[in-house]
């Protein structure tokens, strides 16, 4: 005899993929023809809400391109896409992803200038205004909206203000911010924002998608550096017969059409942020009670994903804490710092302030049992 039951699924404090609700999950459960016109139809959907939440239209001068693939192919495919052959990179860097950035672009070829910071510092526009004014062959700034390396929220609308008056191009990897936090995409100047599924939507992986302002699309047409990464030839593909130009990710993209609606009846954008920060501001009191020093200063700290210091006790392992939470059904993230010792623990997703405090509860019995008590942060 059989049964359909599974064990339940463990809480995901990550920057995605992350918990999503059943009503997510259960929209995969059906399969969709590629070519079929109702499809068609939840594409050019998608497509329309999400211009909607940036703020902007296809009548205002902006499109939505749709990438198969994780985060990370979308940033590939707007880098790749937007530098001329005869242009230059910026990349503003102050984390892991950043970091990233500058590797793609080379590996493809561009011309790259990077403005790196430390890991804890977000990017000063003035710095910026300063590398655009010393380098006239600058087409183009890249910087990360949330790096989630340490949870830092970079001034993306100061830099854009920057870049715009020097009529540069603008690039805005907010992989971990689109959804939860507003940005005026428009206002900030921003000619390609790249965001996934998989993040404050909550949807689940298998697309990124770019918010572009048309004139910036037009203008990057035979820029590409590669077939399948081609965004000018995806949204041309989209506008000629509404299909991706290689198999689409259906099962992700009804999922992301029920993960839309649920966003709309949270409220929107701002409601989905404010439970993101009620469940930030229960974390950091309830790790501060707990002993643990947070890695950001609070005003530099998102409400994404928050990285920790390592606490200073003999008894404290990492890779035993992570698996006794992980027991306890909860599962957190490994630190990515260069030279700090951390951990991550994200607040984003279908999580609520209960939930926050099941992992503080978690986090409290498990240093318990390692010995770590108490601890000296």
């Amino acid at each position: 005899m059989t049964t359909d039951a599974s064990p339940p699924d463990k809480l995901l404090f990550t920057p995605g993929p992350l918990t999503t609700s059943a009503t997510v999950k259960r929209a995969m459960l059906r399969d969709a023809g590629s070519w079929h016109f109702e499809f068609n139809d939840l594409v050019r959907s998608v497509r329309e809400r999400l211009l909607a939440l940036a703020g902007v239209s296809q009548d205002g001068g902006y499109e939505a391109v749709l990438m198969q693939g994780s985060g990370t192919f979308g940033v590939e495919a707007a880098i790749t896409s937007a530098v001329p052959r005869d242009g230059k990179l910026l990349a503003i860097v102050n984390g892991a992803y950043g970091e990233r950035i500058v590797a793609m672009a080379r590996q493809a070829g561009i011309a790259t200038e990077v403005l790196r910071y430390a890991e804890d510092t977000p990017p000063e526009a003035s710095d910026v205004a300063h590398a655009l004014d010393g380098d006239a062959t600058i087409s183009d700034v890249a910087v990360v909206h949330c790096e989630t390396t340490t949870g830092i929220l970079n001034p993306i609308a100061s830099i854009g203000c920057a870049v715009k008056e020097r009529g540069r191009r603008y690039i805005v990897d907010a992989m971990s911010s689109f959804g939860g936090i507003p940005i005026d995409v428009a206002q900030t100047g921003i000619d390609y924002l790249v965001s996934s599924a998989n993040k404050c939507i909550e949807g689940v992986p298998g697309f990124s998608f770019v918010i572009a302002r048309r004139s910036a699309l037009e203008a990057a047409e035979g820029h590409a550096r590669s077939l399948s990464l081609d965004l000018v030839a995806q949204w041309r593909g989209f506008e000629k017969n509404g299909q991706f130009r290689f198999t689409p990710p259906t099962h992700a993209l009804l999922a992301f059409d029920q993960a839309l609606r649920e966003l709309d009846e949270e409220g929107g954008i701002e409601a989905r942020g404010a439970r993101y920060r009620r469940n930030h501001a229960v974390l950091i009191e309830g790790m501060r009670a707990l002993g643990f020093r947070p890695y950001l200063r609070p005003e530099v700290q998102s409400y994404i994903i928050t990285a920790f210091h390592y606490p200073r006790h003999p008894s404290f392992d990492f890779d035993a804490f992570y698996r006794k939470l992980s027991e306890r059904e909860m599962i957190i993230y490994p630190g990515k710092l260069t030279e700090v010792a951390c951990f991550r623990i994200g607040t984003i997703g279908h999580l609520f302030e209960d939930d926050i405090r099941r992992l503080l509860d978690a986090v409290r019995a498990t240093l318990a049992e390692l010995g770590c008590e108490p601890i000296d942060g």
